[in-house]
């Protein structure tokens, strides 16, 4: 069948999100083809290039997030009173009260509450309702408007749009915090819904564009499901929507700037989140945690599939499966250097660890994430240093530091496995965290774990490993104290863990369960038009659907007669799969299109997939 895969600021490039997912998850899937429909999010990011493509990607369209050229399209009048109409109904659903926890939240003005709502059951959403209706109204008619006009990207930039918000939110009946917005905060949210909405204004979806492909698989929620939103709806393609980590949780923990910003952008964020949900034919959260999520923003349990993200753990075999010949003494850390991974409270508890067990040493391995995360890594090294004086046996002599900060790649860290190895065991030590890559990668390694239980800890590791409260340094170190003190149960332990990750964690098992999901929902898929062949006689479909089995294959039947119990299933779930088509005319300026069956190499890449990474640590 043909696949249209939907990303945001990942797969193809080299850098991002997602990345190395998407291109195991393609390589794997080698019987499908698939069109590559990316949005990018720096142009960085685009100038570093393309992962090198396998042969199943037909096609790549490309279009950025982070800037466009006005589109020079001229409404008339007939067309200004609709985006008039649609917007002002848009802007009406997200300037007005929605659930009680968001009420309560965006009253006080603190929009990362109705986040810690939602996480604790404090604030439920509810099913389908007339505000959700609302907004898909508004937000289809504004994508026929732009399918109709050519876009909206000068629109949605227009005085016009901000009057209608800045109406909005003086009606009755709205939040107490979108009353209060000025004019300065209604041009920073009038600036982000239209750059939210910039898919809304490209030509992807044509016929022989998103509305030939047999199945929408966005790999994210938010701005890169919008696209299979326009498809399902202009073409009835069904949409596959994977989360491994929650992008309106992401936003209401990075919410910023004031009251009225962070009110009316979380708003419209729930928004495009619920509508997402209730469009999607199936959802596949990475984790029980992103499971939760869903359900209390709306998502039909019974379209929910928990698909375990897929990890080469060949990396890791050689540590995994030797003897462990690590210093009984060490602890390990690896991960991404931020303030979400409290190694303050890490360095504290190592603290306590030091006086009941004098030898202990602790290897932090990871980098600093951007600015934010350079000067936190400065804090914690300022700190370990003060915790922890210089230990040498006479007074003009240099000492070992206990504690050490070093990067993979260093001559003592070569690799990943490498870091593993080098501890007898691996602690986190997170207050904030999604799926803890970290932790899987120390499974296949086969070493025990201790780690504080936030995100999908406690789903990923089961019982193999040892889980506290986080921001308690004393329950970290009395955890790590007694697995220092207990080699026997660390072996049993890690061998348990290695155990657990090869059965739920790898990549085979990821490809495999999408496998049978994409059947699952093209199964249920209406057959939207008859395909023809270059003759003319109708086409069963493009790609059998079914798993081929050993041995010669027939040759494909054009005729109708005859098709069978897999025939019909053809035509119904795949009818849509053939045609590569080439590019399409009257594109925006701002948007690429990449056909490779005609040139069958792939751009050239700037560089090779990192395979130190497995994205956001």
């Amino acid at each position: 069948m043909r696949i249209g895969l939907l990303t945001e600021g990942g797969y193809p490039y080299v850098s991002g999100d997602a990345r190395l997912w998407c291109d195991r998850l393609v390589r794997g899937l080698e019987r499908h083809e698939f069109d590559v429909y990316a949005l990018s999010r720096s142009e960085q990011q685009e100038d570093e290039g393309w992962v090198p493509l396998p042969p199943q990607v037909s096609r790549v369209r490309t279009a950025p997030l982070w800037t466009a050229e006005d589109d020079g399209v001229v409404h008339g009048r007939r067309a200004r009173r609709r985006f008039a109409e649609a917007y002002g109904e848009l802007a009406s659903v997200i300037c007005s009260a929605g659930t009680r926890g968001t009420r309560e939240a965006f009253g006080r003005g603190e929009a990362v509450g109705t986040g810690e709502a939602l996480e604790t059951g404090e604030a439920r959403e509810s099913g389908p309702s007339l505000e959700a209706d609302r907004f898909g109204s508004a937000l289809y008619g504004l994508a026929e408007l732009a399918r109709d006009e050519g876009g909206l990207v000068g629109a949605l930039r227009s005085e016009a749009a901000v009057h209608t918000l800045e109406r909005a939110c003086r009606a009755p009946g709205v939040l107490g915090a979108a009353r209060e917005a000025r004019v300065p905060d209604l041009l920073t949210v009038a600036a982000h819904l239209e750059r939210a909405l910039r898919p809304l204004s490209l030509d992807w979806y044509e016929d022989d564009g998103l509305g030939s492909v047999d199945l929408c698989h966005a790999t994210a929620g938010g701005s890169a499901a919008l696209p299979g939103l326009l498809a399902a709806h202009f073409h009835e393609v069904p949409l596959l929507v994977t989360e491994y980590g929650v992008p309106l949780r992401a936003h209401y923990l990075g919410a910023s700037g004031d009251a009225p910003v962070r009110a009316l952008l979380a708003a419209f964020h729930r928004q495009v989140t619920a509508e997402v949900y209730r469009r999607a034919s199936c959802l596949t959260p990475g984790n029980t945690h992103a499971r939760r999520w869903q359900e209390r923003c709306g998502a039909d349990r019974a379209r929910i599939r928990t698909v375990y993200p897929g990890m080469e753990a060949a990396r890791f075999a050689e540590v995994g499966e030797a003897p462990e010949s690590a210093d009984p003494h060490t602890l390990v850390w690896v991960g991404r250097v931020e303030p979400a991974k409290d190694l303050i409270s890490l360095l504290h508890a190592f603290a306590e660890i030091r006086r009941a067990e004098p030898k202990a040493r602790l290897r932090i391995v990871g980098v600093a994430a951007g600015d934010e995360g350079a000067a936190y890594l400065g804090h914690c090294r300022a700190l370990a240093a003060q915790l922890f004086p210089d230990e040498a046996d006479r007074v003009h002599a240099v000492g070992d530091h206990p504690v050490s900060f070093e990067e993979v790649g260093d001559p003592a860290v070569p690799g990943l496995a490498e870091a593993y190895a080098s501890g007898a065991v691996v602690v986190l030590s997170s207050v904030v965290e999604g799926f803890p890559i970290s932790l899987v990668e120390a499974m296949f390694c086969g070493r025990p774990t201790v780690s504080t239980d936030a995100g999908a800890v406690v789903e990923v590791i089961g019982g193999t490993g040892l889980v506290v409260p986080p921001r308690n340094p004393r329950a970290l170190a009395e955890a790590c104290v007694a697995l220092l003190r207990a080699p026997e149960r660390r072996a049993r332990l890690g061998a348990a863990a290695r155990a657990r990750a090869l059965e739920l964690f790898t990549v085979e098992q990821n490809v495999a369960a999408f496998r049978g999901i994409y059947l699952e929902v093209v199964s249920h898929a209406p057959v939207r038009k008859v395909v023809l062949d270059e003759t003319g006689a109708p086409l069963p479909f493009g790609a059998p659907a079914e798993a081929p089995v050993p041995g010669r294959r027939p040759e494909p039947r054009l005729g109708t007669g005859g098709l069978g119990v897999a025939g019909v299933a053809g035509v119904a779930g795949v009818a849509g799969g053939v045609g590569l088509g080439g590019a399409v005319s009257g594109r925006p300026r701002w948007a690429v299109d990449t056909p490779l069956r005609a040139t069958g190499t792939p751009p050239a890449a700037t560089g090779e997939p990192v395979p130190a990474g497995e994205g956001a640590r």
